[in-house]
Parts: C-alpha cells; sequence; structure tokens
C-alpha cells in the first residue's frame, strides 16, 4: 500500500489531537473497596462510579451513597453526575444535586432518590451513577432595568403545548 507524505502527515496529526484531546484526571481512594471510575465504552460520555456500601432506599426516600473516591479535575471543568438510564427507568432510581466543582477535594458522594414504591438495595461495586466531565464558562454579572426583547419573551412551561 502506498502512502503519500501528506497522508501520513494528516493521520499524524488526527492520532495526536486525539491524543491531546485526553484529559487526566487524579482519583484518590478514601477506602480500600472503592471502585475507580470507568467508561463502559469507548468514547462514553459519562464515567460509571460504584457503591462501597450496602443500602436500601425505601420509596419516596433519598440517600446519600459513598463512592469512597475524590477526584481532582482541572479548573476551568466541573464534574456533573447523571443518572444511570437503567436503574432510572427499570427502578425509578434518579440523582439529586450533581454539580461538583473543580475545587472540591471531598469524597464524591451520590444522591439517590427512590421514585417507585419498592426498595431499591444498592450493593458494595454496584454502579449507581455516571459523571460527566465538562468545560465551563464563568459569566459576569450585570445588573440591568431591561432585558432585550424576544419573539418567545416569558412564554415558558408549557407555552408551546405539547401537540
Amino acid at each position: 500500500m502506498l502512502f503519500t507524505k501528506h497522508a501520513i502527515l494528516t493521520n499524524l496529526n488526527h492520532a495526536k489531537c486525539a491524543v491531546d484531546n485526553i484529559m487526566k484526571i487524579k482519583v484518590k481512594k478514601l477506602k480500600e473497596n472503592a471502585v475507580l471510575p470507568s467508561y463502559a465504552h469507548e468514547g462514553d460520555a459519562g464515567m460509571d462510579v460504584y457503591s462501597v456500601e450496602n443500602s436500601i432506599i425505601l420509596p419516596g426516600k433519598r440517600k446519600m451513597i459513598s463512592t469512597g473516591i475524590s477526584i481532582e479535575i482541572p479548573s476551568g471543568y466541573v464534574a456533573l453526575v447523571w443518572d444511570k438510564s437503567g436503574i432510572a427507568a427499570k427502578q425509578g432510581i434518579t440523582i439529586l444535586g450533581g454539580v461538583i466543582d473543580a475545587h472540591y477535594r471531598g469524597e464524591y458522594k451520590i444522591i439517590l432518590f427512590n421514585t417507585s414504591d419498592d426498595n431499591f438495595e444498592v450493593r458494595i461495586g454496584d454502579k449507581i451513577a455516571q459523571v460527566l466531565i465538562q468545560k465551563i464558562e464563568s459569566a459576569e454579572i450585570e445588573e440591568v432595568d431591561e432585558l432585550s426583547e424576544t419573539k418567545r419573551g416569558e412564554g415558558g412551561f408549557g407555552s408551546t403545548g405539547i401537540r
């Protein structure tokens, strides 16, 4: 197979960009049975995080579950904690809270809320949430007397209907 110099350089540049786009984050195990966060599939947005405790969450109740880890992410980024779609759809478990700033160094604890009519059992080693690392933009706040007009205006909360 014959490659031109341009094709080889282009492929090397693409490979370098792919490597350069990998962010390194530091994870500290706070408990011996902690599991490091992991991506289930290459290219996934969210890393699975795991429980280090056994617990039962009663219907309509919430509980903070330990992961046994703390994470250092770069300044300018945030860790967003999201539901696992499987336990959300099948058991009615959702996440409360979920914004962890880059300068936080404490244990990542996940607040699970049971929306179902059944007890939900959390076991050591269970995947309980997924964490996405995202770039943030900080805003300068300016108080004004008026906002610009838009076609939508103040329409919200179902103002466009469902059909």
